[in-house]
């Protein structure tokens, strides 16, 4: 039985939906510089000079910075009492904090007035404090996390939204999907670095740490300024399985499960996993790690775990298996599973064994912060005749419920993209999410005009009825 403060609603991202990239005093984020487009050209640009007669995604958005109040209307009549978004650091500090004594008040303003509205109409507002992105001159100056002087200034950006928004926001989220860096090196400061290179584990875990520590900050000022919040750690989830019962295939397994609980089992337990001395050894890594840091985070546990959940993954110790994309991921493909347009296999059971596996594993409560199914809509009469999305999302809710009944403690239900947004991947809009069409296309052209897909009044229904109406 779900509960009845159980929270239903959607997620989104700043850069993936604001757009106003340089309005109100805001600087361009590291996501900022990167072009529509497919992978290659996306994150070849990733830092480059930006050139205003190119095309780059999130300098307008979806234009939620100016259409936020017609959006929430929306979100309000599917009956929405939670959305998860995300703060632009960029907007608070244009610089990142480098030379600044005082935040941008048109910044903070625009974020009062943000959930000023969401409360207005019973929203609940889930944050995530830096979701995928950071001011450009923190990368420039610093390369990003690579350097242990982000920490001070993620605390200075912290401190001020915490004590801004401290009657306002309750539930936070520190980092959005940090074990993603691991497949994309960090999504900023190692973005240049191969996988093959040498130095990516070294660049890649180091930064991990230094982002942990800030996260045991965030949490130790976040309960310390914000009464009867809550911090979480987010995960970029998938079930893993081995694609065979061939004993390597499950070593395999265990230690891709290893890569991916690493961040989890440090920030939700508060010390690094035992096995995480046997990573360093392999990749030869000698990491910046300080007695004060290894305290901040025993003393700072992360309250709650929310997590991403698209697909499940499959791995085999041999390379010529055929292969299937999924979330910031490749993996073996997996016979009894089909695949969305873009390869993701679609696995509903394993939503239900993992959640089990995650309360296990943590014993601390859950919050499913991104799931559903990108696809290539087409805006007919005025509306998506979305079946296929409304299918997916079905399953996935069944599966939620059962994985409750067996007793996992599961705070709400946030799908991702609620509203058609930009793709973090490849910076596209024609993988859709949303229960609401965006009139835009890859080339930026559209009027951006607002439209209820057949998903819209179904996860109404859905909501209306807690979880029960799934027809």
């Amino acid at each position: 039985m779900i509960p009845e403060n159980f929270l239903w609603g959607g997620a989104i991202s700043a850069h993936q939906c604001e757009g106003a990239y340089d309005e109100d005093g805001k600087k361009p984020a590291t996501a900022d510089t990167m072009l529509g487009g497919d992978l290659r050209t996306h994150w070849a640009s990733f830092g480059n000079p930006i050139d205003e007669k190119l095309y780059y995604p999130t300098h307008r958005a979806i234009d939620f910075y100016h259409r936020y109040k017609e959006d929430i209307t929306l979100f309000k009549e599917m009956g929405f009492n939670a959305l998860r978004l995300s703060i632009a650091w960029s907007r608070i500090f244009p610089n990142g904090g480098l030379d600044e004594e005082e935040p941008n008040e048109k910044g903070l303003q625009f974020y009062d007035d943000l959930f000023d509205e969401l409360l207005r109409n019973g929203i609940e507002p889930v944050v995530t404090i830096t979701h995928y992105e950071t001011p450009l001159a923190l990368y420039e100056k610093y390369g990003g996390w690579t350097c242990r002087e982000m920490i001070s200034l993620f605390e200075k950006y912290c401190k001020v939204i915490f004590t801004r928004y401290k009657n306002k926001v309750k539930t936070w989220i520190n980092f959005n999907e940090i074990n993603s860096m691991m497949f994309v090196g960090c999504l900023g400061p190692a973005i240049k670095i191969s996988r093959r290179d040498p130095d990516f584990a070294e660049v890649t875990y180091q930064a991990a740490h230094y982002m942990m520590v800030a996260g045991a900050i965030a949490t130790k000022l976040c309960h310390e300024i914000v009464p009867g919040s809550k911090m979480g750690a987010m995960l970029g989830g998938h079930k893993i399985y081995a694609y065979s019962c061939d004993p390597k295939d499950q070593l395999l397994a265990m230690f891709e499960n290893e890569k991916q609980y690493y961040f989890m089992d440090t920030m939700l337990n508060g010390e690094y996993p035992y096995y995480a001395k046997r990573i360093w050894k392999d990749n030869g890594l000698h990491l910046d790690i300080t007695d004060e840091d290894l305290k901040l985070l025993k003393e700072n546990p992360c309250d709650y775990l929310s997590f991403s959940y698209y697909q499940s993954m499959t791995v085999s110790t041999d390379d010529k298996k055929e292969q299937t994309a999924g979330n910031m991921s490749s993996a073996a493909s997996n016979p009894y599973l089909k695949a969305s347009e873009w390869g993701w296999q679609m696995d509903p059971t394993g939503l239900r064994i993992f959640m089990n596996e995650l309360y296990s594993r943590y014993h601390k409560p859950l919050l499913i912060a991104e799931n559903g199914l990108g696809a290539k809509d087409v805006l007919e009469n005025g509306t998506v005749n979305d079946d296929y999305r409304i299918n997916y999302l079905r399953d996935h809710v069944k599966a939620f419920k059962e994985a409750m009944d067996d007793g996992v403690e599961l705070l709400g239900y946030l799908p991702w993209g609620c509203i058609d947004l930009i793709s973090c991947s490849t910076g596209q809009i024609s993988k859709r999410y949303g229960f609401i069409y965006v009139d835009l296309d890859d080339e930026g052209n559209g009027t951006l005009d607002r439209y209820k897909k057949r998903s819209f009044e179904w996860y109404k229904k859905v909501i209306a009825s807690n979880g029960e109406d799934l027809d």
